[in-house]
């Protein structure tokens, strides 16, 4: 993997976008792939840049970890099920008038027998300082993948899309001014996405693009920080925390309205992606929920721990939201080019592990996805949920 460059804030905007860096970036070449860029708007740590100046601040993203890689857990061999289709129950410690009790929630699985919608959202930032080369080519191909199914055979898990069913946002010219990325464009797209949306129907969203962080504001992150995705037109806005779409937006969106029982499949190629539609149950490779890394000091940890149960408590949900995400919040995600085509690392490894074997549980889908990019990236790819879920169950969308 190419060590990623840093991308500056500091730009001056001609005609709402940025020019070209001049001169050509470094890269450290590792044989087999092509030098990668990274998905996220990064910037200096210094005291310039911060949230007192009304721009979100991005950490420095963590070096390649190009040492001996860690044990990969298998999951237990044995017989694909489907979903079930009865209504599941877990409980969940919540806050009441006379004080926290056990609450009892509930869920359904969608069987993806019913409407089929998709949002594919592509941005290169063409001619900005921090454009992206497969973006474009993500939503194209993750489009082929959906509606086209001559590489897969009768096993498939697949109900294929077809050409009415999708919406798609691409930054390339040729597409009229309601195909662009533009914020307002995504944002009336997403509510198109989940639009009367009912039980067993499939929707699905890619994004391929840059992703970010700013900080929290209404305690629900761990991590102290919320996570955010930057539209083509974000050098358009007054500042950038104006442009930038926040998770805790897409949430509203995206989640809150969908019935018990309706699934929403959503994959965000782009940094710092590890809970951008803040679902609350993250999976590990084991198939178990993560639960979040206790610091030494305690006052943090009693925050964190805060965080997670104000998150469940508030953003779980009865549909069946599952997420994707190219990596962990603090990491960066690959722009890379695989046998000569432009792509996202995680884009090309979703696909490819389907394309190979498309009847595979949510785990060992994760497990694959980890391998095909832990040789050449750094990046972790995520599964996360709004509800708690079985990862020994089939993987449908």
């Amino acid at each position: 993997m190419a060590l990623p460059r840093t991308r500056s804030l500091d730009l001056t905007v001609i005609g709402g976008f940025h020019p070209p860096q001049s001169g050509p970036p470094h890269y450290e070449s590792i044989p087999g792939h092509m030098p990668s860029q990274n998905r996220g708007i990064e910037q200096h740590r210094s005291d310039t840049w911060g949230p007192n100046n009304g721009v979100p601040w991005v950490p420095s993203s963590p070096p390649p970890n190009m040492g001996p890689q860690p044990f990969e857990y298998q999951p237990p061999s044995g017989p694909l099920h489907m979903p079930p289709s009865q209504t599941q129950y877990f409980d969940l410690q919540a806050e009441s008038p006379s004080g926290e009790e056990e609450v009892q929630l509930n869920f359904k699985y969608s069987q993806c027998t019913a409407r089929k919608k998709a949002l594919l959202i592509g941005i290169n930032y063409t001619g900005s300082r921090w454009e992206l080369d497969g973006a474009q080519n993500d939503a194209r191909n993750i489009k082929k993948f959906l509606e086209r199914k001559s590489y897969l055979d009768s096993r498939s898990s697949f109900i294929w899309y077809k050409p009415d069913d999708f919406v798609m946002l691409t930054d390339d010219p040729s597409r009229r001014p309601d195909e662009q990325p533009t914020r307002a464009n995504i944002i009336k797209a997403m509510n198109w996405l989940v639009y009367h949306a009912e039980p067993d129907d499939s929707l699905f969203l890619h994004f391929s693009g840059h992703g970010g962080l700013t900080p929290d504001i209404d305690g629900d992150e761990p991590g102290g920080f919320d996570q955010v995705i930057f539209p083509v037109d974000i050098d358009l806005f007054p500042t950038r925390v104006e442009g930038q779409i926040v998770d805790d937006e897409m949430h509203d969106i995206l989640v809150k309205p969908l019935p018990a029982g309706c699934r929403l499949t959503a994959i965000f190629d782009c940094c710092h992606s590890g809970s951008l539609l803040d679902l609350p149950y993250v999976y590990s490779t084991e198939g178990k929920v993560k639960e979040p890394k206790v610091p030494k000091l305690p006052h943090l940890a009693s925050r964190q721990q805060l965080a997670q149960e104000f998150s469940r408590q508030t953003k779980s949900s009865p549909a069946d939201v599952i997420m994707w995400s190219s990596c962990k919040d603090s990491q960066s995600a690959a722009d890379t080019q695989i046998q000569g085509e432009a792509t996202g690392a995680m884009s090309w490894a979703f696909m490819k592990a389907l394309r190979e074997n498309p009847m595979q549980s949510y785990q060992e889908l994760l497990i694959n996805i980890r391998k095909m990019l832990k040789s050449q990236y750094s990046q972790r790819p995520q599964l996360s949920s709004s509800h708690p879920m079985d990862t020994s169950i089939l993987f449908i969308a």
